[in-house]
């Protein structure tokens, strides 16, 4: 994926999530090493998933290697107060919005939690950047609709994150977790809102449908303020052993 990455032309990549097995520190020191191949912070946005929290934190700010992409950008005037969650950034015509939804869980579980003070800073940047006419994109690890997982893996209080939603609006929601390609549609304001899942980029084991894949989105912008949303799938092929073009889609 490394190698097959730098050559889509993509000017900003987004992270969903789940870098670490359990989250230890050597692990998310060595996961910062392979941000670092990824590309700069500025044009890097990472959120953490369930297993980078699993074990109890031996310091205060566990993550702090990740800080740098986890981080608001151009993010003058909105509520993204002296938490590291809720953080915005103002790319051109998009806004990338990224939440944290990983708490430490027993090991049997892998549910996800926003919190109250998230969700109420989330409304009122999303609120703030849908009146600026920005593509707000919404990053997050686990998907806000039941895609497939069992509901020791679902979102806590993913019917609150729709209702907000509903009220707020977004144009797109990306996420991780079920390692799977998923699909989905919330309700908006202005109407459906696409909420899309890709496999892990890092998956090479022997179901298809799990096998390794990321999505290239192209987002444009009209005249009217408004939006065209089109995207590539790259799929990792075994017989070559490297990434190719899998399809073609819109949204």
């Amino acid at each position: 994926m490394l190698d097959d990455l730098p050559g889509r032309g993509a000017g900003h990549i987004a992270i969903s999530g789940d870098l670490t097995h359990v989250g230890l520190a050597s692990e998310i020191e060595e996961a910062a090493g392979w941000l670092g191949r990824i590309g700069p912070p500025d044009r890097v946005s990472l959120v953490p998933g369930n297993h980078d929290a699993y074990g109890p934190p031996a310091v205060a700010d566990p993550w702090a290697a990740w800080a740098p992409y986890m981080t608001s950008r151009d993010a003058e005037g909105l509520d993204v107060g002296p938490g590291r969650f809720p953080f915005a950034r103002r790319i051109g015509p998009i806004a990338i919005v990224g939440v944290s939804t990983a708490v430490p869980t027993a090991f049997w579980l892998a549910t996800g939690r926003l919190g109250d003070a998230q969700r109420a800073q989330l409304e009122s940047i999303l609120r703030t950047l849908g009146a600026e006419g920005l593509f707000r994109v919404l990053l997050i690890h686990h998907p806000p609709v039941p895609a497939g997982q069992s509901r020791r893996r679902q979102l806590d209080d993913a019917p609150a994150l729709r209702e907000l939603i509903a009220r707020a609006g977004a144009e797109l929601v990306l996420h991780g977790h079920t390692h799977r390609t998923a699909i989905d549609r919330l309700a908006g304001p202005g109407g459906p809102i696409p909420v899309v899942g890709v496999p892990s980029a890092s998956s090479i084991g022997p179901k298809e449908s799990r096998r390794a894949r990321y999505h290239v989105y192209r987002i444009e912008p009209d005249r009217e303020r408004r939006f065209r949303v089109s995207y590539e799938v790259r799929g990792f092929d075994p017989a070559s052993g490297r990434f190719a073009h899998e399809a073609d889609a819109e949204l």
